[in-house]
């Protein structure tokens, strides 16, 4: 998967240290994966949910954090819409950002 993009990751992870190696994993493992549909993303993490809009929300480093991705299947690519902590996810719309 492309994914779009990989800034918001890095400035996230100066901030909460605890946060760089498991985005790490999530980042690699997604940029190897060639998904076609949730099918997919849910055959490579359990807890994805699927939350409307093409939105798609992974749990990071045991659910302490969140990432909201919008996946358009058709061109392979992952957009990062929010990263956050638990409580910041529970704070906004997910299937509008």
């Amino acid at each position: 998967m492309v994914i779009i993009s990989k800034t918001i990751l890095i400035e996230f992870a100066n901030i909460h240290a605890d946060f760089s190696a498991p985005i790490n994993s999530w980042y690699e493992t997604t940029k190897e994966a060639d998904w076609k549909s949730f099918k997919d993303v849910k055959q490579t993490f359990n807890s994805v949910d699927a939350v409307g809009n093409d939105r798609y929300v992974f749990n990071i480093k045991g659910n302490k954090y969140r990432l909201v991705a919008m996946i358009h299947f058709d061109i392979r690519t992952l957009y990062i819409r929010f990263v956050g902590t638990h409580g910041e996810y529970d704070k906004i719309d997910c299937t509008t950002i």
